[in-house]
C-alpha cells in the first residue's frame, strides 16, 4: 500500500497549515496555555465553521464531510507541527471510537454536536501508574451508573463528553458520560503545558453504553484503538518534523567559530540521523494510516509499528533539537521545550514506545 495524496487532500493539507498558522502560532499558544480551560474558544469555533475538521470523518447526513482516516491524519500532522493548544485531537480520537462502536441511535445523538464544534470529548484511556482506580458500572432500573476516579484525562476539564471504560459484572464495557452529571473535575499540572489534562471522578454519573452489554463487541473496539494509535502517531509524526525543520534552519543561520554551525561534520551528522528517524517514521504512519483507510487487517500489525517508531522518533528529535539549539533551546521562550515536552508527556494517553513494542511483539505471537 502506498498513498499518494490527491489535489484535495494538498489543498486540504495547505489550508490547515494556514489555519494553524493564524490561530497556533507559537505567540498565542504561550497565550492559550494560561487559560483555565487550556484552549482558545474562537479558534475552535472557527475550526468547525470555516474547515470543518471536527466533523471530518463523520457522515454527511450527522453535519460531518464523510472523508476517510487521511484526511483526518493531514489535519493531525499539521497539528503536531505548531504543538497546538486545542481539544482537537482528544475530540476526534472519541469520535472515531463512537464511529467504530456505536449504533445508529448513539451515533445520531452524540456526533453532530462534534461536527457543529458544539461538543468537546475525549477519550479516557491513560495506561500505566497512576491512571486511577478504575471505574466499575452498576445497571438497575434507573439506568448505567459509573463510580471511580480516572487521571489524566486528555482535556476532561473542558470535555463535555467523555468515553470511559468501566467493569461489570461479566466483563468490561464502554460508556459515553456527560460531564455534566455527577463528574468532578479536578484539574492537573502535567510535563505538557499545551495539552491540559485532569482528574475525573465519577459518582453514581450516568452512563451510556457504547460497546454491547458484557464486553461484547471487543473486536470493533480494539480495532478502534489501533485506528486511535494510528492518529496519535500521525500528530507525533507532524511534531518530528517540525523539530528537524527548526535544528536545520538554526544551523544554516547560528554561526560560531566563523563559520555556520550546520558546516560541522558532527552536527551535519545530527541533522541527518533526525532525517533518517523522521523518514522512517513516516513511512510507518502513512502504512498504517492507508490500512486503517481501506479497513485492512494489516492495521492490527501496523498501529502499533506506526506508534513504537513515531514516539521514538519524536523524543529523539526533541531532544537533539534542544541540544542543537545550546543555551538558547533551554529556554522557556523557545519552542524546542514544548515539543520535548509534548513528546514525552503523549505517551501518557495510549503507552509508550516500549508498551507498543510489547504490543507488537503479542501480536506477532513472540
Amino acid at each position: 500500500m502506498t498513498i499518494v495524496f490527491n489535489e484535495e487532500q494538498l489543498a486540504l493539507r495547505d489550508a490547515v497549515r494556514k489555519f494553524v498558522g493564524d490561530h497556533f502560532s507559537s505567540e498565542r499558544n504561550r497565550a492559550t496555555v494560561d487559560f483555565a480551560d487550556g484552549h482558545d474558544v474562537t479558534a475552535w469555533k472557527l475550526m468547525a465553521q470555516q474547515l470543518g475538521l471536527q466533523g471530518l470523518t463523520i457522515p454527511d447526513e450527522l453535519g460531518g464531510s464523510d472523508a476517510s482516516v487521511i484526511e483526518l491524519a493531514i489535519a493531525l500532522e499539521e497539528m503536531g507541527r505548531a504543538v497546538t493548544c486545542s481539544p482537537f485531537l482528544s475530540t476526534v480520537l472519541a469520535t472515531e471510537v463512537l464511529r467504530a462502536c456505536g449504533d445508529d441511535e448513539v451515533l445520531g445523538d452524540l456526533l453532530p454536536g462534534i461536527a457543529e464544534g458544539t461538543t468537546i470529548a475525549t477519550l479516557a484511556l491513560s495506561v500505566g501508574e497512576g491512571s486511577g482506580r478504575g471505574l466499575t458500572a452498576t445497571t438497575n432500573s434507573g439506568g448505567t451508573q459509573l463510580d471511580g476516579v480516572l487521571n489524566f484525562v486528555p482535556d476532561g476539564q473542558i470535555a463535555d463528553l467523555v468515553l470511559v471504560p468501566a467493569s461489570e459484572v461479566g466483563g468490561n464495557s464502554l460508556f459515553a458520560v456527560e460531564t455534566s452529571t455527577a463528574v468532578t473535575r479536578t484539574p492537573l499540572v502535567t510535563l505538557d503545558h499545551t495539552r491540559k489534562q485532569a482528574q475525573l471522578s465519577f459518582d453514581t454519573a450516568v452512563g451510556r453504553r457504547i460497546t454491547p452489554e458484557h464486553g461484547e463487541g471487543g473486536e470493533r473496539l480494539a480495532r478502534a484503538l489501533d485506528v486511535v494509535r494510528t492518529l496519535i502517531a500521525a500528530e507525533q509524526l507532524g511534531g518530528a518534523q517540525q523539530c528537524l525543520t527548526m535544528s536545520v534552519e538554526y544551523a544554516k543561520t547560528r554561526s560560531q567559530f566563523g563559520r555556520r554551525i550546520g558546516s560541522f561534520q558532527a552536527v551535519k551528522h545530527r541533522c541527518a540521523d533526525m532525517l533518517v528517524a523522521v523518514e522512517s517514521a513516516r513511512s510507518a504512519v502513512l502504512y498504517a494510516v492507508e490500512a486503517a483507510a481501506q479497513g485492512s487487517d494489516a492495521l492490527r500489525l501496523a498501529a502499533p509499528l506506526a506508534l513504537t517508531t513515531v514516539t521514538d522518533a519524536y523524543q529523539y528529535c526533541a531532544r537533539q533539537n534542544i541540544q542543537l539549539h545550546g543555551g538558547i533551546g533551554c529556554t522557556w521562550e523557545h519552542d524546542a521545550h514544548l515539543h520535548y515536552r509534548r513528546a514525552h508527556a503523549a505517551t501518557a494517553l495510549i503507552g509508550d514506545g516500549r508498551h507498543h513494542r510489547a504490543l507488537l511483539a503479542t501480536r506477532l505471537g513472540m
